[in-house]
């Protein structure tokens, strides 16, 4: 299984890097984590993270959760992300950061799937990948443009509501 997901962010390239690289802040300014913490923190925000998010279907939400080791390259803006605990064990998961007219998000999620006898790809490519993955994936991505490009986007709008208009008074 492979998945992509992009956005461009306007916003300068090292204001991108580090929201996306502040992960303990997530859940503060994402709604659908839960929780993210270090269990074993190195230099430069590398070490061992546990993460749990929610997968939204309407009104419903699914719990997620996985532990992975992440390293961060700041020379090469890459953030990395190996899964060792949770449904996802042994995913490799590669954020990376592109200069443009702002700044190209892309994350890259490859996995063979889960270690499941006849079903395991079936259920990676069909379900796992589409629907969790790339559902959680393009949320944070929404969430992490509207954090950083916030100051040029009215206080009332979120990633999640409409635009809203000037108020008519009254």
């Amino acid at each position: 299984m492979r998945t992509i997901d992009e956005i461009v962010i306007r916003a300068p390239l090292d204001r991108v890097f580090r929201a996306a690289a502040d992960i303990e802040r997530w859940p503060d300014i994402l709604p659908h984590y839960r929780w993210v913490r270090f269990l074993d923190r190195r230099h430069d925000d590398a070490g061992t993270v546990e993460m749990a998010a929610w997968r939204p279907f309407g009104p419903m939400r699914y719990p997620t959760w996985w532990v992975s080791e992440m390293t961060v390259d700041r020379a090469k803006r890459e953030i990395r992300y190996r899964h060792l605990k949770g449904i996802t064990r042994g995913m490799e998961v590669a954020w990376r950061f592109e200069a443009v007219e702002g700044v190209l998000v892309t994350i890259v999620h490859e996995w063979p799937g889960p270690g499941w006898p006849l079903v395991g790809r079936l259920a990676a490519n069909l379900v796992i990948g589409p629907v969790f993955i790339r559902g959680i994936a393009s949320r944070t991505l929404a969430g992490l443009k509207w954090e950083v490009e916030r100051d040029r986007v009215p206080r009332a709008a979120g990633p999640w509501s409409a635009a809203r208009g000037p108020s008519k008074g009254g």
